[in-house]
């Protein structure tokens, strides 16, 4: 038979990375009659969450859109997301777009009462209206049930609990109380898949079509100090300007956030560049909201400090010698080259594949992946700043047409800059 094409796009990551820096998200495709791919069911395969509870859920969803690519992991397709009741009134689902989002939905244990069953439904009907469709299972068609029935979007009937004779009555109930499309899962055989085509389901999922596959990102966090700091700003109400320049001091800050706001997830129809216009579109209460969902993904190490202080004086110095030369805009963009030029060393891949996850200008792009461009030459100087190689020192500043003192200024101004920064922290 002829299977969707549903191969794994995203890079493994390399087998000997620490495992706390890796998120392991699971997809099984959801496929229509002609088995063509509808959507996809992801489930956290991360060693940090072996069980399902509204924490992994939380975690979940997080890392589909900041760290695994969610472009390579799901395309423009549906996500299905299998949800506890706890994580259905959480924050993190107000930080996705929900037109590409259907929440799974537990049937309740079975010896919830009636009272319990129906005290669901004003949290149902609280996300429908936000724009999420819902899908439950086959217990979703039993007597105790019958108040969730106008929620559902997607009934899901498991293929392995009912005898094909039973098939045709379950879908007859189906599309006589409900208004969902139905799901026929965990298919494993044509004559499951024939039998429920024949009564005209129009929706599958099972190893018949495909088992899960498991992609793997790996992850840079920011240290536990920098989130809490970005939370008390936050909960203080600060400007714009004070955000930014805390997404300034932190290179694996600004890149998850970046990366997370321009995810298809997020719905945006334009790609966000500069921290400023992120904190901005993003707004206080959901920049609150994701920062928290960081701090539960962070630990107390992060990036080793020595490659993140680098780069911060690398963008600082590259802020401060573009200033002479460049308008404002630009100088902004100059400090991202410097702060984001060392990625390939943060995440341990090629730099055209550690840039793949977050948008940034063309010109940005052409500097560190090419070497070329109106930025090009100013990190080339930063970089022979550091090198301590008179000659190449000599070549970039004259090249640029600035002085020795110029930018031996700008490069003790970039150093006591970063070595504030990290005064601060430490106080």
């Amino acid at each position: 038979m002829d299977t969707p094409d549903i191969s794994n796009t995203a890079t493994p990551a390399p087998a000997d990375l620490d495992d706390a820096n890796i998120a392991r998200i699971a997809r099984q495709a959801i496929v229509d009659d002609k088995r063509d791919v509808f959507g996809y069911e992801l489930f956290d395969r991360s060693v940090a969450h072996k069980a399902h509870t509204a924490a992994s859920d939380a975690a979940l969803l997080f890392n589909a859109l900041s760290y695994a690519g969610t472009e390579a992991l799901v395309g423009k397709k549906t996500v299905f997301i299998n949800c506890t009741h706890e994580s259905l009134s959480g924050a993190h689902l107000e930080l996705i777009h929900p037109d590409r989002v259907v929440l799974e939905v537990p049937a309740l244990p079975a010896d919830a009462t009636q009272q319990e069953i129906d005290a669901c439904v004003p949290t149902f009907n609280a996300l429908r209206q936000r724009g999420f469709r819902l899908a439950f299972d086959q217990n979703l068609l039993r007597r105790n049930y019958a108040a969730w029935l106008p929620m559902a979007s997607f009934v899901k009937l498991d293929m392995q609990t009912f005898g094909l004779e039973h098939a045709e009555k379950l879908v007859k109930f189906a599309r006589n109380y409900t208004r969902a499309q139905i799901v026929a899962e965990k298919v494993e055989t044509a004559e499951q898949f024939e039998h429920m085509q024949s009564l005209e389901v129009k929706l599958f999922q099972g190893f018949w079509f495909a088992q899960p596959q498991v992609v793997q990102a790996r992850t840079i966090r920011p240290t536990h100090a920098t989130v809490i700091q970005l939370i008390n700003l936050v909960r203080q109400q600060a400007s714009t300007e004070e955000i930014e320049e805390l997404l300034k001091k932190d290179p694996t800050l600004s890149f998850n956030l970046l990366r997370f706001i321009n995810s298809s997830g997020f719905g945006l129809s334009c790609e966000i560049t500069s921290f400023r216009h992120a904190v901005m579109i993003l707004g206080l209460k959901k920049l609150f909201r994701w920062a928290a969902l960081l701090l539960t993904t962070s630990r107390a190490g992060g990036t080793p400090p020595a490659v993140g202080q680098t780069a911060v004086v690398r963008g600082r110095l590259m802020e401060l010698l573009s200033a002479e030369l460049l308008p404002p805009e630009e100088s902004d963009h100059a400090f991202v080259v410097g702060v984001f030029s060392l990625l390939d060393v943060m995440l341990g891949q090629p730099m055209t594949k550690a840039l793949e996850s977050v948008a940034l200008p063309q010109s940005v792009v052409d500097a560190l992946v090419h070497n070329k461009g109106v930025f090009a030459p100013f990190l080339e100087l930063t970089r022979a700043c550091e090198s301590g190689d008179d000659d190449a020192f000599a070549r970039a500043a004259n090249a640029l047409q600035l002085s020795n003192h110029q930018v031996n200024w700008a490069h003790l101004q970039a150093l006591s800059w970063a070595d504030s920064l990290i005064n601060e922290e430490v106080a």
